[in-house]
């Protein structure tokens, strides 16, 4: 059998290729999915931001029997395309604790003791409280006359989970109430 020296190249080329595919793992047959048998296989999945920085990495929250059960990078993301870093990816912690609040405390003032209170107290309690401070700090002109309608015995901070329309509602409110000061987490 006589061979030609591009017909020796070919051959020789094809098995080095086939050789290398083969050490790296790669084979032609068909094989199971990873994912099936997993804990989130039929867990719904949403896409959510991390709360704690201003970095504003993206993860992947799956749920199960209303439970989230696992939380992940998002690979999909532009900023963390996927990585977290340790606060981000120990973030189920925080979800899934028993030590975690999930009833409105309140504690009176002069008082030592916190009481349990609704959210159907809190709420009207919280608007009632900041029409009150607005009210009482409203600044209709300032020292020269000029009209600034605006409080200034009111601060607000937004978080640094909250995308760019939570942020433009966020200070909208802000400025509609008359507040000033106004920062965000991510900022400071």
């Amino acid at each position: 059998m006589k061979i030609s020296r591009r017909g020796f190249l070919k051959i020789s080329g094809g098995a080095t290729g086939g050789a290398v595919l083969g050490t790296f793992g790669v084979h032609l047959r068909t094989s199971k999915a990873y994912a099936e048998g997993l804990k989130t296989q039929y867990a719904k999945e949403s896409t959510t931001i991390c709360p704690y920085c201003g970095v504003g990495c993206g993860q992947i929250v799956s749920v199960s029997d209303g439970k989230i059960i696992n939380i992940e990078g998002d690979p999909d993301h532009p900023i963390n395309q996927g990585s977290l870093c340790s606060k981000g990816a120990a973030l189920i912690q925080v979800a899934n604790n028993d030590k975690r609040m999930t009833k409105v405390l309140y504690r009176a003032p002069n008082s030592d003791k916190w009481e349990e209170k609704t959210w159907d107290w809190a709420l009207p309690e919280i608007a009632k409280r900041i029409k009150k401070t607005r009210d009482e700090n409203w600044l209709a002109n300032d020292k020269d006359g000029k009209v600034v309608n605006r409080t200034e015995g009111i601060g607000g901070l937004g978080g640094a989970a909250l995308d760019n329309e939570e942020c433009y509602l966020w200070s909208k409110l802000a400025r509609a109430l008359g507040i000033v000061y106004l920062e965000n987490q991510a900022r400071i």
